[in-house]
């Protein structure tokens, strides 16, 4: 049989094939991935019902909707009732240093681009709970969710930019107007996300204005649902870095590798099946170049220079026909 060289064509779908296994493997950093996913799900359920809680307990529904009669009967002067899915909660039952009362708070925002820190401001810590936690509906829509993992120690470049962007773009993130307190800063799955957490506040400010009261007890469960989050954006970085070390050698070797047959042997020692007949199959480069027969008809079709039209188009059929 002809032995059929290794070209870039080649090589890539044969890293992909492989990868793919790789991403779908079942690893402990695999399972602890989406086992802290399950957990930000089960915490995000905790945490709303207690925002619910807290807030109506501060800005009573009855009050809510007196309010709205009476914008309903004199218009502007009182629009005053606002829905928001970020709060600043705060209680007083520490004390410093000196024994006096001082006051915890810290901002908590349950949007999907919510950030995990305490901070008010949109960073990159967001977009990463966001595309860890939407990763299967993104890598179906050809984004790369795991693109912040991949290049977690590299600057800003074009191609993480390039991939940020599509993931983003892919989820419904707006990019401005991140503050706003309707619905209409995301679309797609972001409002979908998000829709669940606004609830209802009197104060059309920022949030950081209007810091609302809750007890200790009551503060550290939302602290516990915002480490959460963050424990999935740390799991999928583990679990991504184990795939990276993976696929840094196996470029390597295929890179070295000169014939198709040593890759597929390769793939086979990991316990992968491949198909070397799907894959030249698919492979048109590979067939024209490497399989002698055809590479022969190319070359007298290129001798040929003062064929007529209609013999240079019958020859082309005749070749066409002879790689299916």
């Amino acid at each position: 049989m002809t032995k059929i060289r290794m070209n870039t064509e080649l090589r890539n779908k044969l890293f992909n094939k492989i990868k793919n296994v790789f991403e779908n493997e079942d690893t402990q950093e695999r399972e602890a991935f989406l086992q802290a996913r399950e957990e930000v799900d089960e915490q995000y359920a905790i945490a709303k019902q207690l925002a619910t809680d807290v807030v109506e307990r501060s800005y009573p529904t009855d009050d809510v909707a007196t309010l709205r009669t009476f914008k309903r009967k004199y218009g502007q002067p009182c629009d005053v009732v606002a829905k928001d899915k970020c709060f600043y909660f705060s209680h007083s039952e520490d004390v410093d240093e000196d024994g006096d009362t001082k006051e915890t708070k810290s901002h908590f925002d349950f949007g999907l681009f919510g950030n995990l820190n305490g901070s008010e401001y949109s960073s990159d810590d967001g977009k990463k709970f966001a595309v860890a936690y939407f990763r299967e509906e993104l890598k179906a829509k050809d984004c790369n969710p795991d693109i912040f993992a991949q290049q977690n120690e590299n600057k800003d470049n074009p191609h993480k930019t390039k991939h940020v962007d599509e993931c983003m773009k892919a989820l419904g993130h707006s990019g401005h107007n991140y503050h706003s307190s309707d619905d209409n800063n995301g679309i797609g799955m972001t409002k979908d996300f998000n829709a669940p957490y606004y609830l209802d506040v009197i104060g059309t400010s920022y949030c950081r204005s209007r810091a609302i009261a809750c007890t200790k007890n009551e503060y550290e469960q939302f602290e516990t649902w915002r480490i959460a989050k963050a424990n999935l954006v740390s799991k999928h970085q583990t679990w991504i870095d184990t795939i990276q070390k993976q696929c840094d050698q196996l470029k390597i070797g295929l890179k070295a590798y000169r014939y198709l047959s040593e890759g597929i042997e390769l793939a086979t020692e990991l316990g992968i099946q491949v198909d070397e007949a799907e894959l030249i199959r698919t492979n048109s480069t590979g067939l024209t170049i490497y399989n002698p027969s055809n590479l022969a008809s190319m070359i007298k079709g290129m001798k040929n220079k003062h064929q007529s039209r209609e013999a240079k188009i019958l020859a082309r059929k005749q070749y066409e026909e002879s790689l299916n």
